[in-house]
């Protein structure tokens, strides 16, 4: 059975799962459907065709589904969809996505939002990522599962974050991030591999030292970064975190974040 606070507002039409717990002073619109065992601790805020998974956590003052901070947003309901056992933390922001867009924002299972972060409109976010104090995604971005982003991080909309990508603190990030890459400084540049992720996901030493010496050569050998990709292809056979970062870039868009030094 949900327990429902008395100074809690929910609207007509609204599902409240089994065991969901609507803390005081929350607000939960008609077309919001929340999942069983999930706990909204008070003053936290859900409208548009929000839909939230299983056992999540929202901290107060929360706002989920408010419209996309897009000048070609008409008024449309459109959706916001958060998986299963998040946390989510205090002054979260997560906007419903644009009919332009595809009018979906999604996010995935197990993601942890640190305070006052940011998904903006129409972004999809993986599983198990973590979103530091302020990490802010503008819309239409892309991450991949297991992304750490630092604190004041900013992304620039319709960049892309591969799987398992470190983002350092302060970070401006403008460009397509590699899978199992670390960037760091003002404006991002890729400074090497996420090891340290990469050995918390069971990468072996041998694993580790044929992807490495596969970034080297990418990044860091003779030649221009065209010339270098082009020679490195045929290494997508030796290991499938090489197969995704070749398949990785061969969908980009858009500008890649490099190291200082690569041409």
């Amino acid at each position: 059975m949900s327990k429902i606070d008395p100074t809690a507002r929910v609207a007509d039409g609204a599902v409240i799962g089994e065991g969901t717990e609507i803390g005081p002073y929350c607000i939960i619109g008609p077309n919001v459907v929340i999942g069983a065992n999930c706990k909204l601790i008070g003053h936290v805020h859900v409208t548009a065709q929000t839909t939230i998974g299983d056992d999540c956590t929202i901290y107060p003052f929360a706002s989920l589904g408010t419209p996309p901070q897009s000048l070609s947003y008409r008024g449309e309901l459109t959706k916001l969809k958060i998986g299963s056992g998040c946390t989510i933390r205090e002054s979260v922001t997560m906007n419903a996505g644009t009919v332009a867009g595809g009018g979906v924002t999604s996010v995935g299972d197990r993601g942890y939002f640190m305070n006052c972060s940011h998904v903006g409109h129409d972004c999809h976010v993986g599983n198990d990522v973590i979103f530091a104090t302020s990490a802010t995604l503008g819309g239409h971005c892309e991450i991949g599962d297991f992304v750490f982003i630092g604190g004041l991080s900013a992304v620039h909309q319709f960049t892309r974050i591969g799987s398992q990508v470190m983002v350092g603190g302060v970070c401006g990030v403008r460009d397509d991030i590699i899978p199992f890459g670390l960037v760091n400084g003002q404006y991002a540049v890729l400074e090497g591999l996420n090891l340290i992720g990469m050995k918390r996901r069971k990468f072996t030493k041998q694993r580790l030292a044929t992807v490495r010496g596969f970034y080297q050569k990418l990044f860091h050998g003779p030649g221009t970064f065209a010339e270098r990709l082009e020679v490195s292809r045929p290494l997508a056979g030796e290991d499938p975190a090489i197969a995704e970062i070749l398949d990785f870039i061969g969908k980009g868009k858009r500008p890649l974040c490099l190291p200082a030094i690569a041409k």
